[in-house]
């Protein structure tokens, strides 16, 4: 066996070149981007909520990695599954038997959806995205696909094609010929429904870009409408899911929802394993799986594996033994609550919205003319500044991460890990009401950051 490979020593002599082995070998804007917005930082250690740069100062996360970190960062509970599958030695992925960890994994998801039937293993969220494409279209055996404006369902080629963000999609055709309808818009649902070429509607039920709850009402019209005209609901909650918004899924909100496909990833792989499931209704998994012939006929090389598996199982069995949904759709209402009370305070703050702990905080114009004619230079220069202005400041002063909610938005996400508390939610409202007081006083180091973001913007047309 050989020892020749350390990590630990690997990572001690060489950690220092992070920065710059990015800007040579992978994306070279990453590094460049992080340097610009001051997010260039340095950091060694993370349990939970929180995590510490190389000298020993604690961050509070408020971003998540994404989503993905739903128990926070390292929880034992999954630590300990990884390690126990590891030292089993199982014999995985032989791909000619039937390993127990994914049955068992998909038992425990469809516990908690109880109108759906089986479970597709892959391995990201765009890729359960990509399989309910699919397997929408086979079922169906139609070839369009409707989704929402501003939509994000990930950037693969297919699920790019139901992106509804054009940012994204610039330079990238020939997509898949998917519709966009306005959310919300149940009239411009039937139009696309009655030419009869719908396979399904793909949604959030609240939008990640921007953080837009679907209207109260919207989710189970669409589904009558979808019904009648014999199309699919697919239901993407790969970021909205495994109780972020107070809900195992959010379109549970709603009652009578049930999507005859569900898409799942982010939080259930622990932090730990990447994967990914699209859940759905027992008649569209035999139509594509109609034979023996048909068996592999959508697969994933490490769909299903050991290490993923037993991290969903452990997540599922935390979710359920610490109140994990409980504490979101609590934790989350306090921070909303506190933080929609600021809204009559300062006028560059219009709104604050979501569930659970999904909430963005959106930024407007300015009444007083003091403030709007920097508001209007912001914008000029590119709209979505004055948001970073805010993230920048949370960072550098308050030690809090956070990130803009998406390109040309004055809105903040806040997508916490699910395990915080109300210490966190005081340190960031505490914190969020200085980075205000600042902005609102019209000087200081946020406003000359806002210059600098400017200057780059201008730079970069």
């Amino acid at each position: 066996m050989s020892d020749g490979f350390d990590l630990g020593r690997l990572l001690a002599e060489r950690g220092d070149e992070r920065y710059a082995l990015h800007a040579r070998h992978l994306n070279h804007q990453l590094p460049r981007m992080l340097h610009t917005i001051g997010f260039d930082r340095v950091y060694e250690r993370a349990q939970g909520a929180h995590f510490w740069d190389a000298e020993g100062n604690d961050h509070l996360d408020m971003l998540a990695g994404f989503g993905v970190m739903g128990l926070g960062r390292h929880h034992p509970v999954v630590r300990k599954a990884l390690h126990d599958v590891l030292d089993a030695g199982l014999a995985d992925l032989t791909r000619f038997d039937c390993p127990p960890l994914p049955g068992l994994l998909a038992e425990r998801l469809l516990a908690h959806s109880p109108h759906l039937d089986r479970v597709f293993f892959g391995n990201s969220g765009t890729e359960a995205v990509e399989t309910a494409l699919k397997f929408a279209r086979y079922a169906t055996g139609r070839g369009r696909i409707l989704y929402c404006d501003h939509a994000f369902h990930g950037l693969t080629a297919g699920s790019l094609s139901v992106n509804g963000e054009r940012g994204f999609r610039d330079g990238f055709a020939p997509l898949l010929p998917d519709t966009a309808v306005p959310l919300g818009d149940l009239d411009a649902l039937e139009r696309e429904l009655r030419r009869g070429d719908v396979a399904g509607l793909i949604v959030e039920p609240i939008q990640g870009k921007g953080v837009y709850p679907a209207p109260p009402g919207y989710l189970p019209a669409a589904q009558r409408l979808l019904r009648e005209h014999r199309a699919l609901l697919i239901a993407d909650e790969v970021q909205t899911g495994l109780g972020r918004t107070g809900d195992f899924y959010a379109y549970q909100h709603e009652d009578g929802v049930e999507p005859d496909l569900v898409c799942v990833a982010k939080a259930l792989s622990g932090g730990y394993v990447p994967v990914g499931a699209t859940l759905g209704k027992d008649w569209i998994f035999k139509k594509v799986y109609s034979s023996m012939d048909r068996v592999l006929v959508h697969s994933a090389s490490f769909g299903g594996n050991a290490q993923a598996m037993a991290a969903g199982l452990a997540v599922l069995a935390v979710m359920e033994d610490e109140g994990t949904v409980a504490n979101a759709r609590a934790t989350g209402d306090l921070l909303r609550t506190r933080l929609a009370a600021l809204v009559d305070r300062y006028e560059l703050l219009h709104e604050v919205r979501g569930r659970g702990l999904m909430i963005g905080i959106e930024f407007g114009r300015p009444a007083s003319l003091r403030l709007r004619g920097r508001w209007t230079m912001l914008q000029a220069a590119r709209k979505g500044l004055f948001a970073q202005m805010v993230v920048a400041p949370l960072l550098q002063k308050h030690r809090i991460l956070t990130q803009v909610s998406g390109d040309h938005l004055e809105v903040i996400k806040l997508i916490p890990p699910l395990v915080i508390g109300e210490s966190e939610v005081d340190r960031f409202v505490t914190a969020f009401t200085e980075v205000m007081d600042e902005a609102h006083s019209g000087g200081g180091l946020m406003w000359d950051f806002g210059k600098t973001l400017m200057k780059q913007a201008v730079a970069a047309r």
